[in-house]
């Protein structure tokens, strides 16, 4: 889940790279995956789609047990409101779901309104505060 993500566990991301366009999406699932290598598409292993996946700097260090990375990987589901607008999702996000316009390599991202499926309060809309895009 990303509110499992610690800022050190992405502490030597490097880059994100992203499969497809980002800015439609209202969140992405997150995950700090084990994988072989510190940069290069990761193999994908779950439902649904890879949306994007982190790429380590040179110091990253592989674990001394399995000699793996780890390193975040960004998915969705069928069932996520992208592919289902008034589904399971219409109006919440997965546990581990942030918005994409708040992900950057070494900060793990948060959820707005905006991910959490909901319009802007009242209140920021007559102070017109906007999330971050």
């Amino acid at each position: 889940m990303s509110s499992l993500i610690t800022e050190d566990e992405i502490s030597y991301e490097a880059d994100i790279v992203w499969l497809e366009p980002v800015d439609d999406l209202d969140y992405v699932r997150q995950s700090l995956d084990r994988l072989p290598t510190r940069k290069g598409k990761p193999a994908y292993h779950r439902d649904g789609r890879m949306v994007g996946y982190a790429l380590l700097g040179p110091a990253a260090k592989p674990s001394r047990a399995s000699g793996t990375f780890r390193r975040r990987v960004f998915w969705l589901l069928p069932h996520d409101r992208d592919s289902q607008p008034e589904g399971l999702y219409a109006r919440s996000a997965p546990a581990e779901a942030v918005d994409p316009r708040t992900l950057q390599p070494r900060v793990k991202g948060y959820k707005t309104e905006r991910s959490e499926g909901g319009p802007p309060s009242t209140a920021m809309q007559e102070l017109g505060i906007t999330l971050p895009l």
